[in-house]
């Protein structure tokens, strides 16, 4: 019998997870950006916009910003797990840093 060729492709939880990391490091880029998007609101017919409503929508997005950036770290603070049920030894790729 021949021998089963190895896969190409990563393992689903190893892809999962650096796709995590990945938006965990945009996410200060995303916060960036939403920030800037007051800015971009044009003037009504009435006057510029309400101050008030920039700050609501600023609070909104820096609280967002939070839960997402709870939920990520969540994800990411488990530990990987193989299917064999180990833990892969420190400094193993997918292992969260120290």
């Amino acid at each position: 019998m021949t021998a089963r060729p190895q896969s190409v492709f990563l393992e689903r939880r190893t892809y999962r997870r650096r796709r995590l990391a990945d938006a965990a490091r945009l996410l200060p880029i995303l916060g960036a950006l939403l920030f800037l998007v007051p800015l971009l609101w044009p003037a009504g017919p009435g006057g510029p916009v309400a101050t008030a409503r920039g700050f609501v929508f600023v609070f909104a997005v820096w609280a967002g910003l939070i839960v997402v950036s709870a939920v990520l770290s969540r994800y990411l603070s488990q530990p990987v797990i193989d299917p064999q049920g180990e833990a892969p030894p420190p400094g193993q790729p997918g292992d969260p840093a120290p």
